[in-house]
């Protein structure tokens, strides 16, 4: 089957759209993902790099429950990295075997945040002695073929750890993602637009940081997912944001810290961005699992943890669970169904199926956010209250 992608360049300032459109073939039966990447004015979060573009990606094929004519179904997981040169594991191939099934099981877009860079640069943010506090993350180039092997169609780069090797790490990385035909979006002012089952979905992504799209300006993040939502019917906002840790598993409603570094409102800025036009508010940071919430009829799921990292993360608490959350919308953005897959760690950080993520994210969605709670059931499917 032959399927077609677009990929969009979109300058803010210069007015124009151009559409090119190059082949592409996913598995038989599979519909085809196909991404973009805007530039957007430094008023709405920066500027990206001119000519900055995602190729097409090969959509993961579904093996459960078929999707509703006219939806589409996304899959997410949280902070994502396969080690961190040198300690990388023996047999990456296979990393993320036990969780690939799950991963694609219906969707036809699979996100991932990569907490780290694909990069052989050496002149990283923590210098050249070894340091207790500071932490840079990288792992081969060429480590991007197990994360699209595994099913990931867009990876996202607003995170703290993107700029870790600076400027030529974090173009190096972006330029491995794109090599894979995997889309990719988080830099400032990039909105990256995919199709699946012939609906356009817009990422767009933020962090707390000048690197990324930033979260901390909400008037600059609301016109960046306005103009998504120009670009596509149905928008996904991720947000990288909240305090760290084991103690960090609640959403505040208020602005957090870590290490005395402002990490945003997530419950503000996840509210901004659904008026803003978002279909769905996802997010990760924490390293933890948080609650979720429906606003406006929306799903936001406030932190999905991490997902893979071998010896990147601490797993002890509940730091050593997590979960593969699925999310079908309409084409024009509504929510239709969800469901937490539950995940937890093995050994140094591999994922596998199982713990007890679906009782914990019920559970803290009922303690933050009361009427408005995500209404999760024993199985992990998400109701709106």
């Amino acid at each position: 089957m032959r399927h077609t992608s677009v990929l969009a360049a979109v300058s803010a300032l210069a007015g124009l759209a151009a559409l090119v459109a190059l082949p592409a073939c996913s598995a038989a039966g599979s519909p085809a993902v196909s991404s973009s990447a805007a530039t957007a004015s430094s008023a709405a979060g920066g500027t990206a790099a001119a000519g900055t573009r995602a190729t097409a990606s090969p959509a993961a094929a579904g093996t459960a429950t078929a999707k509703a004519p006219g939806s589409v179904t996304i899959a997410a997981v949280g902070d994502t990295m396969l080690g961190n040169v040198p300690d990388l594991p023996p047999d990456p191939g296979s990393y993320l075997d036990a969780v690939k099934q799950v991963l694609d099981r219906g969707a036809q877009v699979v996100f991932g945040n990569l907490e780290g860079t694909l990069t052989t640069a050496t002149a990283s943010k923590c210098g050249s002695g070894p340091s207790s506090d500071c932490f840079a993350f990288r792992e081969p180039p060429g480590y991007v073929r197990y994360l699209k092997a595994a099913g990931f169609t867009v990876l996202n780069d607003a995170n703290n750890h993107s700029f870790d090797f600076g400027a030529a790490g974090q173009a190096q990385t972006v330029a491995a993602i794109h090599g894979a035909g995997l889309a990719q979006t988080g830099l400032p002012g990039e909105i990256t637009v995919v199709r699946a089952a012939g609906i356009k979905v817009a990422f767009v992504a933020f962090a707390p940081y000048d690197y990324d799209a930033s979260l901390l300006n909400l008037p600059a993040a609301r016109t960046l997912i306005e103009r998504a939502g120009r670009e596509a019917p149905v928008v996904v906002v991720y947000m990288h944001a909240g305090a760290e840790g084991a103690d960090a598993d609640h959403v505040t409603g208020r602005e957090e810290y870590y290490l005395g570094e402002d990490r945003g409102n997530a419950e503000a800025f996840a509210h901004m961005a659904i008026s803003a036009g978002a279909s769905l508010v996802i997010a990760s940071g924490p390293h933890v699992l948080r609650g979720m919430q429906f606003y406006k009829g929306h799903l936001i799921a406030y932190s999905m943890g991490n997902f893979a990292g071998y010896g990147n993360f601490a797993t002890d608490g509940d730091l050593d669970i997590s979960e593969i959350l699925h999310v079908t919308l309409s084409a024009t953005g509504r929510f239709e169904s969800a469901r937490i897959y539950p995940i937890q760690f093995a050994g140094t950080g591999r994922p596998v199926p199982g713990g007890g993520a679906i009782s914990l994210v019920s559970q803290l969605s009922t303690d933050d956010f009361g009427s408005s709670a995500a209404r999760i059931g024993r199985s992990g499917t998400i109701q709106a209250p």
